[in-house]
This record gives structure tokens, C-alpha cells and sequence, in this order.
């Protein structure tokens, strides 16, 4: 199959559909984002790389980190983590603070808002925020293979200025127990992650850990174990895209994981990473036309967790 003449063929026939969906406005520098973007990269393992449209421009990741941030705490922590922070689908926006009421400050899982706080709770422990930080993006160039790699100042200011329900969150599960550092330090970790700029070719190189069993072939790197790389597939395929994860394994049947940026990366055990990046959110809080992009490759390459 001629996987570049696939990619500019959806970025072609999706192009006309990016003024659908909605920017994350309620961050303002993100409602700043030309909605008509669109890039799509696709890294394969053997080191071919394909991409289309604004696969170079970077924007911002939001909850795409947490994947790497879920790493680096598992690397920390291990299984004790899960004490913390359970495995099962939300069920429920992701950053609704209902069932932080009814299951007592443990958030349903590490990339729900909540989760993802606890997770930097663990990242910064023995360290201060700027450290943490540090720790965070230097991880992101390592599995990336990019130094280049940044945050956004404008967008964590932005997001620290307006999140005002991830402070309800961290503060709510501090009242349980289960923030151990001060919140300002915790939302601090929590919104410079988040504000990570990458590009889909970034992305899908990054991710290419998890396609590769928790090796990257490119560089030779072992990153992580192939038993926890499994097991945050499994995350992102049950937990990726919140209370919506559900409706994109029955279309996509890829592991996956979005944020209100608009990216999305999604992993193809044994073969790629895929990563998309249209900012026009659906009413779930993901990429429209990302998520239709990923639902037309896994359709015509027939890469799917469940084929065969």
C-alpha cells in the first residue's frame, strides 16, 4: 500500500470539513488556533515516515502528555500507583468532579483531569515544580528524539490563569489524601505538561515506544518494559478519549489518546504511530476531523488491534 498517497488523500477529502467542531475556547490562548489546520504523520517502526498537510507546525498537546507523564510516574512509582489512581473508563466528562465525590478523592484513571493531577502529584515528589518540569520535557525529547521540543509560556500562563475546575479537582482530592505537595505545585506541573508544543511528526515519533513493545527502533532506546507498554495501550484504548474511548475503539480500534488541542496519537502495536491534529473539538471534547482522519487509515490499512 502507498501509505503517502493514503495520507494526502484523507487530508485531502477532510481538508474541507475543518470548519466543523469547536476550539477549546475556554482557554484563551487556544481559541486563538486557526481552525482550518490539519496535519497527519504516520512513523513506522522500520523508520519510514509519511506525513500531510501541517504535520510540521506545532501545537499545543493538552492531554496527548499524559501518556508521557503516565510513563515517567509508572517509572517512579510502579504498581503502587494504581493505589492511587484506578484503571476503568470515566464514563463521565473529563473533568467532571462527580465521581471524585462518590469513590472518595481516587480518580477512574490517569487521563481523566483528575487522574492526570495525581500523576503529577507523583512526578514531583522529592522534587521542585521547576524540576519536575525539566524532568517531563526532557523525557518528551528522549522518546521523541527531538531537543527542540518545548512549552508553550503563553498557553500555560493561559491555562493557569482560567483552571479554575482542575483547582476545584486538586483541591478536592487534597482534602482526601491523595495530593501529597502543596496544589499550587501540583496545577503548576499539571499545566506546563500540558502545554507541550509538538508537531504530529513530533508526536507520532514519541509515541513509537508503544508501538514498539516499549523500545524505539530509531534510536535503540529501551524505554519501557513490553508488559507496561501493553498495559498503557490498554489505558488509552479503554481511557484515551474519556467518556467518548468507547465510540473510538468500535471505529478506530486503535489505542488512542486526545487533547482539546485538537491532536491525537494513536498507536498501532507492532507496526506504527499515527498522530493528527485538527482543532475543531466534537462535543465530547475531541478532534472531529482527527478522529474521522484515524477512522479512514485504520479503515483503508486495515490496522486495527482486532483484525485478524
Amino acid at each position: 500500500m502507498d501509505v503517502q498517497a493514503l495520507v494526502e488523500r484523507v487530508h485531502g477529502e477532510l481538508k474541507t470539513r475543518t470548519d466543523e467542531g469547536k476550539v477549546a475556547d475556554y482557554i484563551p490562548e487556544l481559541a486563538k488556533v486557526d481552525k482550518a489546520k490539519l496535519g497527519l504523520a504516520i512513523q513506522m517502526l522500520d523508520g519510514a515516515s509519511f506525513a500531510a498537510g501541517d504535520a510540521d507546525e506545532p501545537f499545543s498537546a493538552q492531554s496527548v502528555s499524559k501518556v508521557f507523564t503516565l510513563t515517567l510516574a509508572l517509572g517512579r512509582a510502579g504498581e503502587a500507583l494504581w493505589s492511587r489512581v484506578g484503571r476503568e473508563p470515566s464514563g463521565s466528562p473529563f473533568n467532571s468532579i462527580v465521581q471524585l465525590e462518590q469513590e472518595r478523592g481516587v480518580p477512574r484513571n490517569p487521563f481523566i483531569n483528575a487522574g492526570a493531577i495525581v500523576v503529577a502529584d507523583v512526578i514531583l515528589s522529592g522534587h521542585q515544580p521547576r524540576e519536575a518540569i525539566g524532568d517531563i520535557l526532557r523525557f518528551v525529547r528522549f522518546v521523541a528524539d527531538d531537543d527542540t521540543i518545548a512549552i508553550d509560556p503563553l498557553v500555560a500562563r493561559s491555562e493557569t490563569e482560567t483552571g479554575f475546575r482542575n483547582i476545584a479537582l486538586a483541591n478536592y482530592m487534597r482534602a482526601f489524601g491523595n495530593i501529597h505537595h502543596p496544589v499550587e505545585k501540583v496545577l503548576g506541573v499539571y499545566f506546563h505538561h500540558c502545554a507541550l508544543a509538538m508537531s504530529c511528526r513530533q508526536l507520532a515519533r514519541a509515541g513509537l515506544y508503544l508501538a514498539g513493545g516499549g523500545r524505539n527502533p530509531l534510536t535503540g532506546s529501551a524505554v519501557i518494559s513490553t508488559e507496561r507498554a501493553r498495559r498503557i495501550n490498554a489505558l488509552m484504548l479503554t481511557c484515551g478519549h474519556y467518556d467518548a474511548s468507547g465510540d473510538f475503539a468500535f471505529r478506530v480500534g486503535l489505542p488512542g489518546k486526545s487533547g482539546v488541542g485538537g491532536g491525537i496519537l494513536a498507536i498501532v502495536p507492532g507496526r506504527a504511530a499515527i498522530a493528527v491534529w485538527s482543532p475543531g473539538l466534537n462535543a465530547r471534547g475531541n478532534s472531529l476531523v482527527g478522529s474521522l482522519a484515524l477512522e479512514m487509515i485504520a479503515r483503508e490499512t486495515g490496522w486495527s488491534i482486532f483484525s485478524p
